[in-house]
């Protein structure tokens, strides 16, 4: 076959399988009810937990509880503190000195005032705190999910949730802010998250959470939210996918249908 001829078998060949793209390609369009199912299961607001997600402030807080136990004479270790993740301040002193079988020895008056020490060792090292302690990938996350009219919360009860937020300079990039001094009932109670959905204007059930603390997730399922989780699935029961940081979160799991995506990996918690 001449030049020609090869030139010509080619162009009907190309003639052909476009005509056949063309009739193929149409039937590879999505479903119209398949789009609608879609966007009826999107989120429209990701709500953070603070300490073990956008920051690891947890051996600040074992720090503190270390002192004060060596200081009281009480039994402390890394084990202990390992329950004390999400919980509130003054329901981590109950544990500890449960844990001690010391809890008698002190009135209720004598036990704020050794929950206030350990505050304030703590406050006393958030001075050390600066924006470069951001968890990575936490600000390209927020900025992704901004870009997408999603708005963004941070919802924690750490009576310090404030300080630590200012400390890092990231309040302007939420719509909302919720820590300790803000509810009456911590987690696992869901308060904090259903004034954070009141505050941004959402539904709960169009809320997502990222949170590393089994109270956290606890709290944002009786808040009739999806959760994603921050450490080991066996420790986070409840969430529908699990990371072992922040910066490995992919926006499609955030904003997208249940499902989206899942992993189990080993990740450290925090302290409310």
């Amino acid at each position: 076959m001449g030049a020609a001829g090869v030139g010509s078998g080619l162009q009907l060949r190309r003639t052909k399988l476009i005509r056949e793209v063309r009739v193929i390609m149409p039937r590879m369009q999505p479903d119209a009810d398949d789009v609608a199912a879609e966007f009826e299961r999107h989120v429209d607001a990701v709500i953070f937990d603070l300490d073990g997600v956008l920051v690891h402030t947890d051996e600040l807080h074992y720090l503190a509880w270390q002192r004060l136990a060596d200081e009281e004479g009480i039994h402390f270790d890394r084990s202990v503190n390992d329950r004390l993740r999400g919980v509130s301040r003054m329901d981590s002193l109950y544990a500890i000195v449960d844990h001690g079988r010391c809890r008698d020895l002190y009135t209720e008056e004598e036990l704020v005032a050794l929950a206030t020490r350990k505050n304030n060792f703590y406050r006393k090292s958030l001075e050390m705190l600066r924006p470069d302690d951001l968890a990575d990938g936490s600000l390209d996350i927020i900025r992704a999910l901004r870009d997408r009219d999603v708005r963004v919360a941070i919802a924690s009860s750490s009576r310090n949730a404030h300080t630590i937020v200012d400390r890092l300079r990231i309040r302007h990039h939420f719509d909302v802010v919720l820590g300790g001094n803000d509810i009456t009932r911590s987690k696992p109670d869901p308060e904090v998250f259903l004034m954070s959905a009141e505050r941004v204007a959402c539904d709960p059930a169009r809320c997502m959470v990222i949170e590393d603390a089994p109270a956290g997730v606890e709290a944002a399922l009786r808040a009739g939210m999806r959760v994603v989780g921050i450490g080991d699935a066996d420790r986070l029961p409840g969430a529908e996918a699990w990371f072992c940081a922040i910066g490995e979160v992919p926006v499609e799991v955030l904003i997208g249908p249940p499902g989206a995506g899942a992993t189990s990996l080993a990740s450290p918690g925090s302290q409310g």
